[in-house]
């Protein structure tokens, strides 16, 4: 069992030794009667039986004196072991590395049972090797802590990182393990606890406790905090979303239903009455879009949503999604432009799904894209997987709200006084899919320049993983020069503008 101090320090730390003690009596007491002859002590008259028994009497003290001495000694040391033997049973039963520590933070002496409970040898604690094993964030507490215990005589507390043997696979490159460590420092004088004699002054003794898992149970709760809060939020936002999306078209229906059911306020004009109900039938469709959208969302953060993986045609399926935005499209002199690579006739997925990334990416680039502007989608085959982008002329993102992109409800803006109607669900839901197909997304924007959104999906869903299978990570870019993501793309493509 280890202790801070080794019995070797202890046993040189008494400033005795056993062999030296005996001999040195011997020598004092042969000096003794040397001198005491010289000096006429010894009667020469009186024979040599005298002296002899003089000598022998003088020897005779001096071996008694070296043996209580040595019986001294020894008692010393076994007292001395029994305090090792005991400190080292109390820091194994508390749990706890006892290190000592000088002046300049290098350990002196390192409890035994740190390997057992720290996975490190004591060796290599010793001197500079506790400070290096410090996190370096945390090196200038831990040095300011002993510092202060050295000072002073009170006891000084510090929480601190210290990196063990462990490392950890993360795929491209490993990570060294930390634990979290108590420090409780107090000074100890000279003697107490530095090893070595050359030792001058006082040092610091620190006790260390793991409270790894007490503070990951600590980020554990506060994770679990930020979660609540944020899912807290997240229902703030979703009613003020909705009490907005649902309260315009409700009561537009309502009202133009109202006037509708009046025969005193429903206009003469049969032009007038089929604008009223092409308003009640917008305003329906708009509805009917909020909840489609909600209940998709919702599928797909419950898990509940399955794809339908089958072979389609992507080239009809990007001119149908082209169609259905033009005319919005069209009505403000927004010009769309659609390019597939040739040979990209085929590929294997959820056509209902990829029906919806489509849709929602060039939605949300002509909601955002002012008139006379322009958007444009191209899909490159790269390999085993397709590559969509579609780019914007638009008002792009703010390099701060780049972050958010994706949230649920949160719709970023190109300034302040330009509102733009939507839920926000639209990249939300995009993310969503993606992710089911095992695919990623990437988001190159810059405010008044445009956005481009670039989604990797594979040619064949079938191949993905389940555990490729989350939500898709977006990879945010706060630069974007319209032309500049896809110059050698075009020479590959064969682009069709529609006016």
């Amino acid at each position: 069992m280890g202790h801070p101090l080794s019995l070797e320090d202890r046993i040189a730390s008494l400033n005795w030794a056993p062999i030296p003690v005996s001999r040195i009596l011997a020598a004092f007491a042969v000096t003794a009667l040397a001198l005491a002859g010289a000096l006429g002590f010894f009667n020469a008259n009186s024979g040599f039986a005298g002296d002899a028994l003089f000598v022998v009497a003088a020897v005779a003290f001096a071996m008694l004196a070296a043996i209580f001495l040595r019986r001294r000694y020894i008692h010393r040391l076994r007292i001395a072991r029994i305090q090792a033997e005991r400190f080292s049973i109390l820091t194994e039963t508390m749990g706890d590395v006892v290190v000592t520590h000088d002046r300049s933070g290098a350990a002196t002496s390192v409890s035994g049972n740190c390997e057992a409970l720290f996975g490190l040898p004591t060796g290599r604690l010793m001197g500079r090797g506790f400070f290096e094993h410090v996190h370096v964030a945390d090196r200038p507490a831990f040095l300011s802590a002993i510092a202060e215990a050295c000072a002073g005589g009170q006891t000084v507390n510090a929480t601190l990182r210290l990196r063990t043997s462990g490392l950890v696979d993360r795929g491209p490159y490993t990570e060294p393990v930390f634990l979290w460590l108590d420090m409780r420092a107090r000074r100890c004088a000279e003697g107490q606890g530095l090893r070595g004699r050359g030792a001058r002054g006082h040092g610091a003794i620190a006790i260390f406790r793991n409270i790894s898992e007490a503070k990951w149970r600590q980020d554990e709760l506060e994770s679990a905090k930020a979660r609540a809060e944020e899912a807290s939020l997240s229902k703030d936002h979703f009613l003020a979303n909705m009490s907005h999306e649902l309260r315009t078209p409700l009561n537009a229906i309502i009202g133009f239903s109202e006037i509708l059911g009046d025969a005193e306020l429903t206009p003469d004009d049969p032009a007038k009455q089929r604008e009223y109900a092409a308003i009640i039938h917008q305003s329906g469709q708009h509805l009917i879009s909020v909840v489609n959208s909600i209940l998709d969302l919702s599928k797909i953060q419950a898990g509940a949503f399955e794809l339908q993986p089958a072979p389609f045609a992507l080239r009809p399926l990007i001119d149908c999604c082209c169609d259905m935005v033009q005319l919005n499209a069209g009505e403000r002199g927004i010009a769309v432009v659609r390019a597939c690579q040739d040979g990209l006739d085929e590929v294997i997925g959820d056509r209902r799904a990829f029906k919806q990334i489509l849709i929602n990416l060039l939605s949300n680039a002509v909601k955002f894209t002012p008139a006379n502007g322009e958007i444009s989608i191209r899909a490159q085959a790269e390999g085993d997987t397709l590559l969509l982008v579609v780019a914007d002329s638009g008002v792009g993102i703010h390099a701060q709200d780049l972050a958010r992109i994706g949230s649920p409800f949160f719709q970023a803006k190109g300034s302040l006084d330009r509102p733009f109607e939507g839920t926000g669900l639209g990249l939300s839901i995009v993310r969503g899919l993606v992710g089911l197909h095992g695919g990623s997304i990437a988001v190159a924007s810059e405010l008044d320049q445009g956005t481009c959104v670039l989604v990797r999906l594979p040619l064949d869903c079938r191949s993905a993983t389940e555990a490729a299978r989350t939500c898709a990570s977006i990879e945010t870019i706060a630069r974007y020069r319209r032309g500049d993501e896809q110059r050698d793309l075009l020479q590959q493509i064969t682009v069709k503008k529609i006016a």
